[in-house]
């Protein structure tokens, strides 16, 4: 059963938004973490898990997560930033978190968080960036289909 007009389905625009700022800035703190500690510890901790070209691959990841991440919270770039931030995402899992498999506490956490925060990636990728995001404002998302038929018949009955 739909109830068209139920409140909290009047806020469902802003779903993409709140998919942003909770992934988005995970994902910057990870990034920033990263430089905080060290950006030599985490090359060393690359080397140990044979993540190729670690002096590259560390900075570069860093890198991704905090404009990544800060990319999705803005809102600008959406698509692009998620994409980029679930490679990441999947070179960790692939290099870091199949020996301790989704629930681990030792030596460190599982995949859940990773396979988590890969679900909200995949959703923006597919959702966009909603109707409150950088994007939307500079045209570079279009409007979708259902708002354009939605104002299309408001705009047909008001003619009529």
């Amino acid at each position: 059963m739909t109830i068209p007009n139920h409140p909290i389905g009047r806020l469902s625009s802003l779903g993409p938004l709140v998919l942003r700022l909770a992934v988005g800035g995970v994902m910057a703190y990870h990034g920033i973490d990263k430089l905080r500690g060290g950006i030599g510890g985490v090359e060393e901790m690359f080397r140990m898990w044979q993540v190729p070209a670690p002096a590259i691959t560390a900075p570069l990841v860093a890198g991704i997560e905090i404009l990544g991440g800060l990319a999705l919270v803005v809102g600008i770039g959406t698509r692009v930033a998620a994409g980029a931030l679930a490679v990441v995402l999947v070179g960790a899992i692939v290099f870091v978190k199949t020996d301790l498999g989704i629930i681990s506490s030792e030596p460190m956490p599982g995949a859940e968080l990773d396979i988590a925060l890969l679900g909200g990636l995949a959703a923006l990728m597919l959702l966009g960036p909603g109707t409150v995001s950088a994007d939307r404002a500079l045209g570079l998302e279009p409007v979708p289909l259902a708002a354009e038929r939605l104002v299309s018949s408001r705009g047909a009955r008001a003619r009529a």
